[in-house]
């Protein structure tokens, strides 16, 4: 239901806006791509990575599940 709700949402056409909403929306788009690209590098670093030491604690090792990680939005 979720997924229908999403893409029966109107899209916003950006002719018809005016310039101010345009670029907050252009800027926030631009945040959120820019924040996806720094998780997806951070998580690139995990796999690449045999352990992951914070402040004197393993926190990763390839052989095992993450623990004591949070990333918050």
């Amino acid at each position: 239901m979720t997924k229908n709700k999403n893409k029966n949402k109107k899209k916003p056409n950006l002719m018809d806006m005016p310039d101010p909403e345009k670029l907050k929306l252009i800027r926030e788009a631009r945040e959120k791509l820019q924040q996806k690209a720094v998780e997806a590098k951070l998580w690139q670093s995990l796999v690449d990575t045999e352990t992951l030491v914070i402040n004197g604690n393993t926190v990763y090792r390839a052989s095992e599940q993450l623990n004591g990680i949070s990333l918050h939005k």
